[in-house]
Order: C-alpha cells, then structure tokens, then sequence
C-alpha cells in the first residue's frame, strides 16, 4: 500500500488537497467518489526523478504546501513517541499522525516516510528525504535509537529538544523586539518633526528677518537637509543593507562579521551564550540517545550559527580523535564559556558527561535569559531618554528666537 498526493473539487467546487493510501490511483479515486470529491489528480508519493527541475518527490514535497516549522515537528515527534511507546507497529503509528495532523504538508511529509518504511527502509533512512524538516541532529538520534532499541525514548527527547530550542529562539526575539519596535518608533517621530513641524514654525522666525540663534540654525539645516536629501538617504541606508547582507553570504566575510561580534562588550557575550546553550543541548541529546561521540560532536558543531564558534568546535573534534579530553580541546579556543568548559570535564572524568552536558545547557540558557531580561530592562528607559532629548533639544531650538525677541522688545 502506497500514499498518494490527490488534488479534488468538493460539492461546492473548493479545491480539496490530501493524502490517502491506497493499493493504486483507481482505488483512491474510488475513495473520493465515496467522499463525495471529484477527483483532479492522483500522484504516487515516491522518488521520481523524471521530473522538470531534476529533483525528486521528497526532495520538492516540503515545497509544495505550507511551511512545517519546529512547533509541527515537535508536535508530530511527541505523536510518535507515545503511539510507539504504548507497543504500537511503527507504521500504524505514522498512520495515526498523519491522519491527525490537520496541515496537509505534514501530512504530506508523514505518509510520504511511511511509504517508505513500509518497503523495508529505516525510519531515518526514510526521514532523509526530508533534510529541510527533520535535519542531521534529528536523524543521527533517531537512527541511535533503532539501533539501541529505544527509539520511544529518544523520540522523546528529540520532542523537548525541539520544544525547548524553539522556546530559546522565541525568548531572544521576544527580548529584542521591544527595543527595536521603540528604536524604530523614535527615529520616525524625530524624522517627522524635524520634516514637518519644525519648518512651519521656523518659517514665522525667518521673516522677520533677525539673526537666528546657531541651534536654531543647525536644526533647520538638518530638516532642510532631510526634505531635499531624505528619499536618497533612505534609498542608500536600503542599498547598504542589501549590500551588505549579498556581501556577508561569502564565508570568509561572514566569519568575519562574526569574529567582530565576538569582540564587541555586550553583543558578545550574547551570542556566545546562545550559541553555547545550542551546542551544549544539541551534544547532550545526541550522548544520551547513544550517539557515538565524534559524530556527536560534529553533529552538535554545526547547530552553532557563530563560524568561529563552528571551527572551533571543528577542531576540537580534531584534537578529540587523537585522544585529547572534550573539556581541554574545546578550551583551547577561549571561546566557549569557562563553566561550561568546566563541566564538560567534570562530566568527563566522572562519566556523567550527559548529565553536566545538560547542566551546561541550562546554566547557560538561565544566564541568557538574565542577560536578555537586564538588556531591555535597560534599553527601554535609555531609549526613551534619548528621544526625550532629541524633542527637547528641538522644543529649544524654536523657542530661542522667542526668547532673544522678548529680550530685544524689553
């Protein structure tokens, strides 16, 4: 039995998009007509290369609906582990998730890797089609499993994994959003007063043709300036962004990009943390599903966004597979933070390194979130000082020449 991709047209005449399994198109047809669906198209979910863009099915099928995001995989992956842990055939259990998902890419996607497991194949073998939704972490774990025979376990884990990494990606663009939005929200007030109110009201100063105070002076020139000059100034801020993101895509620019953040006092330290929890909890899931450590390492590595952090890792695994300890290669860099490094060793040498590698993980995601919660706990207030500034410097720019006249009438 086979899945099949159909496209129907529904009593009303709304296009209906599914997946069904059947023996062949005809029986799935049939199943429509039961369904009171008329039938568009019937394509078999499977591998064909003959295809427009070369690429085969499970290659394109993520594409061809919605987006599945982490929060879907999460939810499919918890699914999985409870249908197999309560003793149920694997491929009843991806049966069941694909029939309860309600978003038919996963749908989609699930059916698509029953198919193959039904013909024999591994689960993360047949996972491997899709490298855009379940990527090398998940599949390394889940082929652990199979081999360990606790695949309900390591589903498990792989769920919280998935959970708790989007939760961390979740706070950090939660924390930033607030002083951004305020950021933006500034520089469109300045930007309005500085075009709009503060030509009109120094337009009644110019005509009485007195000499204007040199703040006064400087504000209408940098309004004059942005009213002849702001359009081109907004086109070259677009053109530098554009720019610069086509110019950081190279490796080498990027990995300098990324060393530069390293360095700076505050941003660092964040991304450093970040980067940290990521590669801590990535590398604990990966030990504790008995992954061995060398490809756990790699696999841990390249979750991290930071190049320098990722060579890093690199080349410790380098050092590891000549025989040097976890802790001490990854220190060698100075990179990594000095308690993590710390804990790495501790559990290596006591072999609890699951244990501390979990422990890393979360000591470093609770001092992100203090960071995170000091930083725009600190931000907002600077913020709004430094546009209660701006306004005021600009208040006082239009009320000197109001003040020298009251002066010159006395």
């Amino acid at each position: 039995m086979a899945a099949y991709d159909y496209v129907a047209l529904d009593a009303a005449g709304r296009e209906q998009r599914g997946v069904l399994e059947g023996d062949s198109p005809r029986q799935i047809r049939q199943l429509l007509r039961e369904r009171q669906l008329l039938p568009i198209s019937v394509e078999a979910l499977r591998e064909t290369p003959q295809n427009r863009d070369g690429e085969s099915w499970l290659q394109r099928l993520p594409r061809r609906g919605a987006r599945i995001g982490s929060a879907e995989v999460a939810l499919l992956t918890r699914q999985l582990a409870t249908l197999v842990r309560a003793a149920l055939p694997l491929e009843e259990s991806l049966l069941a998730v694909s029939q309860q998902s309600e978003k038919p890419a996963v749908q989609r996607v699930v059916a698509a890797v029953r198919a193959r497991v039904v013909e024999g194949e591994p689960l993360a073998h047949a996972l491997g089609g899709f490298p855009r939704v379940f990527p090398e972490i998940y599949r390394a774990t889940v082929a652990a499993g199979e081999q360990s025979g606790r695949l309900d376990t390591v589903l498990e884990r792989l769920a919280e994994y998935t959970e708790n990494r989007d939760q961390l990606r979740q706070r950090v663009l939660g924390a930033l959003l607030y002083p951004i939005v305020l950021t933006v929200m500034c520089l469109l007030i300045i930007t309005g007063l500085l075009t709009y109110v503060v030509p009109k009201v120094v337009e009644v100063f110019e005509s009485g043709k007195t000499a204007l105070p040199l703040l006064t002076r400087m504000l209408l020139a940098t309004s004059n300036f942005l009213q002849d000059f702001g359009l081109w100034l907004l086109l070259l801020i677009v053109l530098g962004i554009v720019g610069f993101s086509r110019w950081v895509r190279a490796p080498e620019a990027r990995r300098k990009v990324d060393a530069l953040l390293l360095r700076l006092p505050l941003i660092g330290r964040l991304v450093r943390g970040f980067n940290t929890a990521r590669f801590t909890r990535t590398f604990s899931i990966l030990t504790g599903s008995a992954v061995p450590v060398l490809e756990a390492l790699h696999i841990a590595g390249r979750v991290i966004n930071n190049l320098p952090m990722r060579d890093a890792v690199t080349t410790a695994t380098e050092r590891v597979r000549e025989g040097a300890p976890i802790g001490r290669s990854l220190a060698a860099s100075r990179l990594f933070p000095p308690m993590t490094v710390h804990l790495i060793s501790s559990g290596e040498s006591s072999g609890r390194l699951e244990e501390m590698l979990e422990r890393a993980a979360a000591n470093q995601e609770r001092e992100l979130d203090g960071l995170l919660t000091a930083l725009v706990g600190l931000l907002g207030p600077l913020l709004i000082v430094g546009m209660g500034i701006f306004v005021l410097v600009i208040v006082f720019a239009m009320l000197m020449p109001i003040f020298e006249m009251n002066t010159l009438v006395r």
